[in-house]
């Protein structure tokens, strides 16, 4: 909430100071409620429809009346009198980008998006991420977690996956770690060892369901072998998670909604 009260407080100064007669985009970033304005832009994004048929208000009408200056009387609602959730992915094409390295960061690299609803956010998020492709049909995970700090976030996430009955195969680094925690991973090779049993092998033998990698640092080491299991996850269509927080909150969602009980609903139905 705090959160939100800032972003509020932001962009009515920024729209003030620009004199923004219309839509605009603003990127903002925000840990522990401090938060800080990456861009904003005098454009539509392709957050606006999606923002209009969540609030199931029609924004884009009422810029276009903004913009030719009719009036406009001021909108009463807000996201906390609905009873749903609605989650926007993004969908990539790194699979048609030969050897490029599948991470995000904060520039746009999708090319399409889907919207999903559901009543709580478990159920949306999960029927975004089979929307953009994702088999949530998981027996078996690869994972590499990156720094130790990285590896004690991801501690009870893993323990979930675990607890779901998924298989777990890990790099050397996150397998010790996880098996000192009690969590039973088993280990797989770098690529670049070329030793049995390898990661290489297991992704395209389509033993891996899922690959969770998140990358460590940018050593050459540490970033050729990081970049090949992605690139090899991408290549074989074995769904990829480089974000820490994307595999948490999976973990979670999984662990309190069966793929069964998504239900299947029209936008009107909402």
């Amino acid at each position: 909430l705090e959160t939100i009260r800032r972003i509020r407080s932001i962009s009515k100064k920024i729209a003030k100071a620009l004199e923004i007669n219309g839509p605009f985009n603003i990127q903002f970033i925000a840990v522990n409620n401090e938060v800080k304005v990456i861009e904003c832009n005098l454009r539509a994004s392709r957050s606006f429809p999606f923002v209009s048929k969540i609030l199931k208000q029609n924004f884009i009408d009422l810029a276009v009346k903004l913009m030719m200056d009719h009036p406009v009387e001021k909108i009463d609602r807000h996201v906390f009198e609905f009873n749903y959730v609605g989650v926007k992915a993004p969908h990539f094409s790194f699979t048609r980008l030969d050897g490029a390295d599948p991470t995000l960061s904060v520039e746009m690299s999708s090319t399409g998006e889907v919207a999903c609803l559901g009543k709580d956010f478990d159920e949306a998020f999960l029927k975004a991420l089979i929307s953009v492709g994702y088999d949530l049909n998981i027996r078996s995970i690869l994972l590499s977690t990156g720094s130790i700090e990285s590896k004690v976030e991801l501690l009870e996430s893993i323990r979930m996956f675990s607890n779901l009955g998924i298989r777990i195969f890990a790099t050397r680094g996150t397998a010790k770690f996880l098996n000192a925690n009690r969590i039973d991973a088993t280990v797989l090779n770098w690529p670049l060892e070329r030793k049995a049993p390898n990661t290489t092998d297991y992704i395209k033998e389509g033993k891996i369901d899922l690959v969770v990698n998140i990358p460590k640092n940018y050593q050459k080491e540490e970033l050729t072998n990081d970049y090949i299991i992605r690139r090899l996850a991408v290549d074989h269509g074995v769904p990829l998670i480089t974000n820490r927080q994307i595999a948490m909150r999976l973990a979670e969602a999984l662990t309190r909604k069966k793929l069964e009980d998504l239900q299947v609903r029209s936008w009107e139905e909402y």
